[in-house]
This record gives C-alpha cells, sequence and structure tokens, in this order.
C-alpha cells in the first residue's frame, strides 16, 4: 500500500519505518500494509513539510510547559523535577478494538475486588488451595491491621488500573495491575489536553472519545462514598518530594478534593480531621496516593513520616472511606499473576477476557522446575514490591541477556529464595510511531486503562496513559529512565457526546471561597514570604555595597563595612577579613570598599551559608513546592527563574546580579497582589512579607543610623530600603538622622518603614478566622494592637537602641505566636471539633 501510495508526503513520512521484527505494530501490518484506522492521522502529518509538522507540535509541548507539567527523577544526584516528556503522535485505537479492552478491564477489576474481599474476609480462596498461604502472608502488602474489616461502602478496590501490552501474536495482555494507589490519569488528562491543542480539527473529525465521562463518574462515586452532601473529600499525598506530586496536585484541583499530607491530618475519637486555620474539620472520605505501609505508623510502618496516627483504627470503625483500601496493593504483586487464570475461572467461570503474562511462582516446586527446564527463554523477578538477592522491584532480569556467570547466579537465586521470586515469559511489546522531528519511526510502549467503581458498575477511561520507550528495545521501559508519554485516541464511528466536569447553565452555586485553608498551606505561604523578603533584603544590601564600593573611597569604608558586617551577621557570607591595600591618596594601610565587598558579595550569591542566595532562594523554591497548587503558573516560574540565575549570572557583576534578582521578585510580589484571590492564604503570605521587611529593616537601623553614624551610613540606609528618593523629595538638606528614623521606622506611608509593615500584618491579622469562640482578646490580638499603637504614637527623637530591639524581639515573638495559634495545632483543638465538623 505505501509503495504504491501516490501522496509523496505519505511515503516520505514513512520512508524508515520498518516494524521491528517479530513483533506487532501499531501502525503496520506484517506485510507493510498502514493499518485503515491510521490513515487520517498519516494524511494529516503528510500535508505538511517535517519542519510545519514540528511547529504544530511545538503548540503541545507550549501546552505541557504552560501547565507547568513536572515529574521527579529519584536515581538522578539532583532529584530535581523535569519537564513532562511528551510524545506528539497519539495512539490509535478504534472502537470495535476498544469494546474488547474495556470488557476485558471489567473483568478483571471485578475478579480482584472479589479477590480482596475474599481475603480480608473469610479467606476461602487460601483455606481450598486456590492460593498458597505464602503467597499472601509472605506479601508486604497484605495488611493484617485490616484483615476481617468491611471497608466504608463495600469496595477495597474503588479505582483499578491495568498495564496493558500487545504481544507478537496481537493479543493485547496484561503486563501488571494496578490496585494501591494508581498514578497516571492527571498525565493522561494533560497528554489529551496538549494534543488536541496541536492537532483540533483531526481530533474533532476523528470523533475521539472524550475523558470528561470517566473523572466525573470518579467524582460522583467519591462523593457517594463520603455521604452527605458538602462532606469533605481529601487526596492524601505523600508530599511535594513524590514523583507524580504534580498530579497530586492537578486531580485535587481538578475534582475539587482538598490536597492533604498525613502531618495535615488528625484522628480524634476514630474520626479523621484536618488541620485548618479555623480548626478541625472532618474528612469523610480519602483518595489514597500513599502506600498503604506509610499510611499509619502506630499500627503499620512505625518509621513512617508520612501517614497519619489513628488512621488503621478510623477504617475499622468505619468512620472514613479509602479509595483504595489499606491492603488492596496486595493483588499487584507479580506472584499473584501466576494464579489469576485459574482465580477467573474458579471465581467467574471464563476465562480472563485479557490474558496476563505468563508467570510462574517458584515457591511451587512443579513452576520451579518448569522455570528451571526452560530458565533461558524466561525473566526472573521479585515475587512481591521488595528487592531480594539483587533482583530489583523496577525490572526483571532476562536470563538470555546474563553471560554464564549471571544466568548461574540467577539459577541460584531461584533455588535459594523459592518463596521471593517468579519466573515471566519475556514480554515483547508492540511498537507505535513516533516523530523523531523529520519522520515516524517505532518505539515500545505498555497502555494504562483506568476503571473506576459507580453504583452503576465499573466505568473505564475511554484512553489511557501510554508510556514510550526512547529506545527500540521492545522488552523494557520506563518514565525513571528515559521514557516518553503519549495520549490513546479511541475513535468512534458515531459522533462523541461532549461530557464536562463544569455544571450545567443557571445551576451554579456562587462560591467566593476556595474552601478550609489546611494550616500546613498557610503555615509554607507564611514562610515562602518570609523567604522571598529576606532574600529581598540581603540583595537590596548586596547591591548597596556593590554601588558604594564601586562609587566611593575609603571615606566611605565605614558604611561599607557595616553592610558586609551585616551580611555576616545575617548569615550571608562567612565574614573573611580583608587585606589592608596602601591609598594612592594619604598612603596609609586601608582598606578599600571593593576589596572588603569582593569576598563577601561572592560569599552571599554563590556561597553555602545558610542566608545565601543560593540558600534562600532553595528554601523558597521548596516552600513553593508544596503549595504548588495554590500558586499561579506565571509565580512558579518566576520562582524557578530565580533558581536558574543563582546557576546561570555568575559572570556578571555582583550589583547587575542583584539587579536581576530583585527584577524577579518585584514580579513576584506583584503576581501575589494581583492574581492571587486576597483571601485567607493570600493574607498568610502578606503577613510573612511583612513581618521579615520589619525585622530587617529593624536590623539595618540599628546597625547604620544608631547616634554615631555618619552621613553616608544613613544614605546606605536610604538606598538598602529604597527610600532615597522620597527623602530628597521631603528634605533640601543632608542626610540627617532624625528625618531618616522617622521614614524608615514611623512614617505609615512609607511601604518600606517599620510602621507600614505592623499596620498592614495587624488589618490582615484581624481578617483571619479565630479559632476559639470565647470573645476575648486573645494574646496574639492583643500583642499586635500594642504593637501597632506604640510603633504611631512614637516620635524619631524617642528613638534609640533599646526601642528598635524590643520591636525587633516583639516581631519574632509575634511570628511564633502565630506559628503556634494557626500551624502547630495540638489535640485540645479536639474540644472544638465538634461545633466545626
Amino acid at each position: 500500500m505505501l509503495a504504491r501510495s501516490r501522496n509523496p508526503g505519505l511515503r516520505s513520512l514513512l520512508a524508515d519505518y520498518r516494524p521491528l521484527p517479530d513483533v506487532a505494530d501499531e501502525l503496520m501490518t506484517a506485510a507493510g500494509e498502514v493499518r485503515p484506522h491510521w490513515l487520517p492521522v498519516l494524511n494529516e502529518m503528510a500535508r505538511y513539510r517535517p519542519a510545519v509538522v514540528s511547529q504544530r507540535f511545538a503548540v503541545a509541548d507550549r501546552q505541557i510547559k504552560n501547565s507547568g507539567v513536572y515529574y521527579r527523577v529519584y536515581d538522578t544526584p539532583d532529584g530535581r523535577d523535569r519537564p513532562w516528556p511528551l510524545a506528539h503522535v497519539p495512539l490509535v485505537i478504534p472502537d470495535a478494538e476498544w469494546r474488547g479492552i474495556e470488557a476485558g478491564i471489567v473483568q478483571r477489576a471485578q475478579l480482584l475486588e472479589t479477590v480482596l474481599s475474599d481475603l480480608y474476609g473469610p479467606a476461602t480462596l487460601v483455606r481450598d488451595g486456590a492460593l498458597p498461604a505464602a503467597v499472601i502472608a509472605g506479601n508486604p502488602d497484605f495488611q493484617r491491621a485490616v484483615a476481617g474489616s468491611r471497608p466504608l461502602g463495600g469496595e477495597h478496590l474503588v479505582i483499578y488500573a491495568a498495564d496493558l501490552g500487545r504481544g507478537p501474536d496481537g493479543r493485547w495482555w496484561v503486563l501488571k495491575d494496578r490496585a494501591q494507589a494508581p498514578s497516571g490519569m492527571g498525565y493522561a488528562l494533560e497528554n489529551r489536553l496538549a494534543i488536541s491543542a496541536a492537532l483540533p480539527a483531526l481530533y474533532r473529525d476523528m470523533q475521539v472519545e472524550r475523558l470528561a465521562g470517566f473523572f466525573q463518574a470518579m467524582r460522583s462515586t467519591l462523593a457517594a462514598k463520603a455521604g452527605r452532601e458538602g462532606s469533605r473529600i481529601g487526596l492524601l499525598t505523600p508530599g511535594p518530594a513524590n514523583e507524580t506530586y504534580f498530579e497530586h496536585a492537578y486531580l485535587a484541583r481538578y475534582l475539587g478534593l482538598l490536597l492533604v499530607e498525613g502531618a495535615d491530618l488528625t484522628v480524634q475519637d476514630g474520626t479523621v480531621y484536618v488541620r485548618t486555620i479555623e480548626g478541625l474539620k472532618r474528612i469523610a472520605a480519602l483518595v489514597r496516593r500513599l502506600d498503604a505501609d506509610f499510611a499509619d505508623p502506630l499500627e503499620l510502618n512505625a518509621g513512617s513520616r508520612l501517614g497519619v496516627p489513628g488512621l488503621v483504627q478510623a477504617v475499622r470503625q468505619g468512620s472514613v472511606a479509602l479509595a483504595n483500601s489499606l491492603g488492596a496493593g496486595l493483588v499487584e504483586a507479580p506472584a499473584m499473576l501466576a494464579f489469576m487464570p485459574a482465580l477467573a475461572r474458579r471465581l467467574t467461570g471464563n476465562d480472563l477476557i485479557l490474558p496476563n503474562v505468563a508467570t510462574w511462582w517458584c515457591g511451587e516446586a512443579g513452576a520451579r522446575e518448569e522455570v528451571l527446564r526452560h530458565f533461558e527463554r524466561l525473566a526472573i523477578l521479585p515475587a512481591f514490591t521488595r528487592e531480594v538477592a539483587g533482583l530489583t522491584r523496577s525490572g526483571a532480569s532476562v536470563v538470555a541477556d546474563q553471560d554464564e556467570s549471571g544466568q548461574a547466579r540467577l539459577r541460584d537465586v531461584v533455588n535459594a529464595h523459592p518463596l521471593e521470586v517468579v519466573a515471566q515469559e519475556v514480554v515483547r511489546l508492540s511498537t507505535m510511531p513516533v516523530w523523531n522531528g523529520k519522520r515516524l519511526e517505532p518505539h515500545p510502549f505498555t497502555l494504562r486503562v483506568y476503571a473506576v467503581a459507580t453504583p452503576e458498575g465499573w466505568k473505564v477511561m475511554r484512553g489511557g496513559f501510554c508510556r514510550v520507550g526512547d529506545s527500540n528495545d521492545p522488552r523494557a521501559l520506563s518514565m525513571q529512565h528515559g521514557g516518553r508519554s503519549a495520549d490513546a485516541w479511541v475513535t468512534s464511528e458515531r459522533p462523541v457526546d461532549h461530557v464536562s466536569l463544569l455544571p450545567a447553565p443557571g445551576k451554579v452555586a456562587i462560591k467566593r471561597s476556595l474552601g478550609h485553608l489546611p494550616s500546613r498551606a498557610a503555615d509554607n505561604l507564611f514562610w515562602l514570604g518570609r523567604y522571598l523578603e529576606r532574600a529581598e533584603a540581603t540583595l537590596r544590601v548586596v547591591r548597596a555595597v556593590g554601588e558604594i564600593a564601586a562609587e566611593a573611597d575609603e571615606e566611605v569604608v565605614a558604611a561599607t563595612q557595616r553592610l558586609t558586617d551585616l551580611l555576616v551577621a545575617w548569615g550571608a557570607a562567612k565574614g573573611e577579613k580583608a587585606e589592608p591595600a596602601v591609598s594612592r591618596r594619604t598612603a596609609k594601610a586601608v582598606i578599600e570598599p571593593v576589596a572588603i565587598a569582593e569576598g563577601v558579595l561572592s560569599d552571599v550569591l554563590d556561597g553555602e551559608e545558610y542566608g545565601g542566595m543560593p540558600a534562600l532562594i532553595g528554601a523558597a523554591a521548596r516552600t513553593a513546592s508544596a503549595i504548588r497548587e495554590r500558586l499561579s503558573r506565571d509565580a512558579t516560574q518566576a520562582i524557578a527563574d530565580l533558581g536558574a540565575m543563582v546557576v546561570g549570572d555568575r559572570n556578571l557583576p555582583s550589583a547587575d546580579r542583584a539587579d536581576r534578582y530583585l527584577h524577579t521578585l518585584a514580579a513576584l510580589s506583584g503576581l501575589a497582589h494581583e492574581n492571587m484571590n486576597q483571601l485567607a492564604g493570600w493574607r498568610f503570605l502578606r503577613i510573612g512579607h511583612h513581618i521579615e521587611r520589619a525585622i530587617q529593616t529593624c536590623r539595618l537601623v540599628r546597625r547604620l543610623a544608631d547616634e554615631s553614624a555618619s552621613a553616608d551610613m544613613l544614605d546606605a540606609l536610604l538606598r538598602v530600603t529604597d527610600s532615597r528618593i522620597t527623602y530628597r523629595a521631603r528634605y533640601l538638606m543632608g542626610t540627617l538622622r532624625l528625618p531618616v528614623l522617622d521614614l524608615v521606622l514611623l512614617d505609615d506611608g512609607n511601604p518600606r518603614s517599620v510602621a507600614y509593615q505592623i499596620i498592614h500584618a495587624a488589618e490582615h491579622l484581624a481578617a483571619l478566622p479565630r479559632t476559639s469562640r470565647d470573645g476575648e482578646v486573645d494574646a496574639l490580638t492583643r500583642a499586635i494592637r500594642l504593637m501597632r499603637a506604640e510603633i504611631e504614637t512614637t516620635q524619631a527623637a524617642d528613638v534609640d537602641d533599646r526601642l528598635i530591639l524590643g520591636f525587633e524581639n516583639r516581631l519574632l515573638a509575634l511570628s511564633s505566636e502565630l506559628s503556634a495559634r494557626y500551624f502547630n495545632q495540638d489535640e485540645a483543638m479536639a474540644e472544638i471539633a465538634e461545633g466545626l465538623g
């Protein structure tokens, strides 16, 4: 067909496309014929020159970048976030073929639910010998703590996924079941948004099935699990260090869930609550993206710092619904695959519609003998989700790939640890087309398909998440080792329904609140404000030192020295002394301003001190990553830009580098003011900003405006606090101490003054919710009111070092009191849970 085609663009597109030997290919038959359902995609791409095709796909890349989609690679030295790698050509599956996949997924999900219900209930499968006891008791994902208890709502498995691959015989095979905490749904949705934006006409004309119906069913199912309308549903995440944290935050926003970490939750009297700035609020259901073993340090893994103490007891009491149940990961073990065909016949009376890859558990003597008889044709891997004798859970060891000593070692593992090992048929994955910038080429892939249990039965996502290998090795691939992802298009012969999670017009309940703010999120917003303001204050000192050192002679050495001493006191520099130089004018040994500046500024901008720019920007970035769902894309990008500047600007002069950082920080401040909903979260960000700026300004004043301060020191203070223009507009005289003190400390119209910070911090605090109902003025409110009254009634002539230090210490105490009130809430808050829940 390709050779006879009169379309030169199509011939060029597929000029080097050659299916791999003995490997099924999605695009072409073994005879080299293009499969009909791929022709619309090929014809669309063939209309354009390769450069134009790449430009079209660049739209998808831009969509991914603009959405901030990322994942984290664990086994790299930096462990940083990586942009989401997109393979631009979608996998195309016609509806007739998809119906078979869908039926197989539903059958398998129902089967696994039946198995889980039995194993955590009467255990008849073990009693009757259908499953060896060692496969269950030896599985680390079997959670004895919940054995005998029935999940709230009845189902162990609420969300299920299966990794599929097409074998050389053309059939789809299940490679792995995903029941612990299936990931990838959010990435599948982002892939769909990106590819449909790049190929909108093709997406419409091919009548691609939508994904929103699946998420609508998922949200409805979770709401039903939660019980009454308006009940809180959380998505329990391990936190921002997890490789798929972006997806956790994305799904929480998309489905309207509360994103929570274990530290956000507490269990009181068997009921789960989330700590919010308004007190404890009950959580009725949780989507669990945390492995069950880490979910409760009291009854499961005692070393876990990610879970919720008492969660198992809440599950046993039936006060919280989990998706999926603790212990559902039991059926993910490779050892279970060995028994699935027989379990299907026993429990359903039918063979598996989607067979799984042939697997032998070596704990059975007969199976072990079979494995050793055909050893060179198999792959060896752990039976459960733990490593054994050098075999890792991330991939199988293909016997044929080993040398003689390697094969001998694998034989020894099978004989020495039979209960811990399985053997599998070597999987040769089918290939799909990937755009290499000029033409298409085949790459191996797997397809992850999702299903959710609804009251009407299992609903399967009509599409999925493809992982595509970067190499042409059809036996293994991983997103952690250079793989890419692709969208999956299920095409329909009929017009598709335009399903949306948006409510019908006229039926929208108007809301002006984002819901309850978890204490952890408020804490992170507060400290993000402090870190960014601390970085700005440090940079302003750096810029002032650089400017003064370049402009002046030894007469301003004292001002320069005080500024650099301040940087040392802030922990931003090491504080090594500069060597004296001989003054050309006086022939005396002095320390030139430039000499003072060089080493200190280098420390601040590039050193490893805790108060230096790399540390401060790193702290801000880590804090922002924990609340990524609450920051705009532009704000997230600006923080990432700051991190890039730390590494990329080292050849610029210090003052220029400080200018660049300050411009980005100013943009961040503007974004927070203009783009962020001005609710409680924004107020905590601003309070952190105001408290930190007031503290730093107090320290600057004590350092540069004491009674012995020279005009140069006072001018340096005005320069660092960005108040020179205002001062010069007000006063025609030189730089004098009392007017400077008034402007920098007491002028409530100066956005850099301490008075301005205290007044606005007080206003934000007054707008925050109270966590007690006694109506009395509490310590936090009393402290900020007293500070405001004092600074509003103080005159410049009354200012001395004792007064300034007093304000500084009271601001630090205010920060601690704020943390105790809103962030570090203890069990005493349970007293008000009943009234607030």
